[in-house]
């Protein structure tokens, strides 16, 4: 064990005799600048380096098992540390307040991570998760305002509440496959959220869970969710369209309220939908042949289109070659994997003309 130790200035290297880390063994020593651990420590207690404000350099050895609650937290100079493959768990608030901190990248020796771990961390701009967690805890990322982009391994089965709130500088996230619950106030007020895919097994999207987002301009509701929270999507204000693959689920009060220009969309066949839903109104999904884009048009001696819609759907393509006398055939069917698909005609020069439609089968 170790606590109150001679040297709290400068650089401190802990002896190798030193087993574990005892609770508030550091904290407050405003001039510590940098500690080695060795591989005979295992873990640290609670708030053990916490308010260490100059602290910059932090060496930790093999043998280090877990990050134990506020461990780091206030340590407003630290930038960069490197975790060892041996740390298997990093708990509550291990690096709370860590402002200076830039980048993190947990190995995969680690399942989970605690609540609020990276909370306030402001300068954190990349974080690497690795495919081993399954857990990551309730506002863990929450005040990251500098992160830009996460990527959120397929292992995951749970994001806690407000983890990812007023991440203000996050553009695009999807949530995996094995998530099956968006907590509440997951990623409210990430005001440049521009793109979300949701998984396929998510079942419920909690209270405002995108509330604020502000620059969200589409989404796609899978067809395995059934409940949406209060103010699920309050304050959406670019919003122009929410596209459901299944049948109407429950809705939480205020779960639309302030997205004055959003339309939902629900497919041919699901049941429940009336004239407005939410306060907005409704319309059927139809597929869309892309025209604004590169796919469209002749390449490499051949006619052709993207088409989107929802995953899954299978869209027949037929073609004829006079709309005054219009005698459509098949000529492509395709089916849509994550909601698209190029559709190409390499007989399209055989005719005068040639006109196509989409029909689901």
């Amino acid at each position: 064990l170790i606590q109150c130790p001679g040297a709290k200035t400068g650089n401190y290297i802990i002896p190798e005799s030193v087993t574990f880390i005892e609770n508030y063994a550091f904290s407050g020593c405003t001039s510590l600048t940098g500690v080695a651990i060795p591989g005979s420590v295992t873990g640290t207690g609670w708030r053990a380096f916490s308010d260490c404000t100059r602290l910059t350099s932090v060496t930790i050895g093999n043998g280090f098992i877990f990050i134990g609650e506020e461990t780091f937290s206030g340590c407003a100079s630290l930038a960069s540390i490197e975790i060892p493959s041996s740390v298997t768990s990093i708990d509550e608030g291990a690096f709370l307040g860590c402002t200076s901190l830039m980048s993190i990248a947990i190995p995969s020796s680690v399942v989970s991570i605690g609540d609020r771990v990276f909370h306030f961390c402001t300068s954190l701009v990349s974080v690497t998760i690795s495919s081993s967690i399954t857990n990551i805890g309730a506002y863990s990322f929450s005040y990251c305002t500098s992160l830009t982009s996460v990527t959120i391994p397929d292992n995951v089965t749970s994001i806690g509440g407000g983890a990812f709130q007023y991440c203000t500088s996050l553009a695009s996230v999807a949530i995996p496959r094995n998530v099956t619950t968006v907590e509440f106030g997951a990623f409210y007020s990430c005001t440049i959220l521009a793109s979300v895919t949701i998984g396929s097994s998510v079942a419920s999207i909690g209270e405002w869970a995108f509330a604020l987002c502000a620059s969200l301009e589409g989404v796609t509701i899978p067809g395995s969710v059934t409940s949406i929270g209060e103010g699920a999507f309050l304050g959406c204000t670019s919003l122009t369209g929410v596209y459901f693959e299944d049948n109407v689920p429950s809705l939480g009060s205020f779960a639309f309220d302030g997205t004055s220009t959003a339309t939902i969309y629900y497919l041919p066949g699901t049941t429940g939908w009336g004239p407005t839903f939410g306060g907005r109104p409704t319309a059927l999904w139809r597929p869309l042949v892309e025209a604004s884009d590169t796919s469209f048009g002749v390449r490499t001696n051949q006619f052709g289109f993207s088409i989107n819609w929802a995953s899954g759907r299978v869209v027949v393509v037929e073609a004829c070659t006079d709309l005054a006398q219009p005698i459509w055939s098949p000529v492509g069917t395709n089916t849509l994997t994550d909601g698209s698909s190029y559709f190409s005609d390499p007989q399209w020069t055989n005719s005068p003309a040639r006109f196509y439609r989409l029909r689901s089968p």
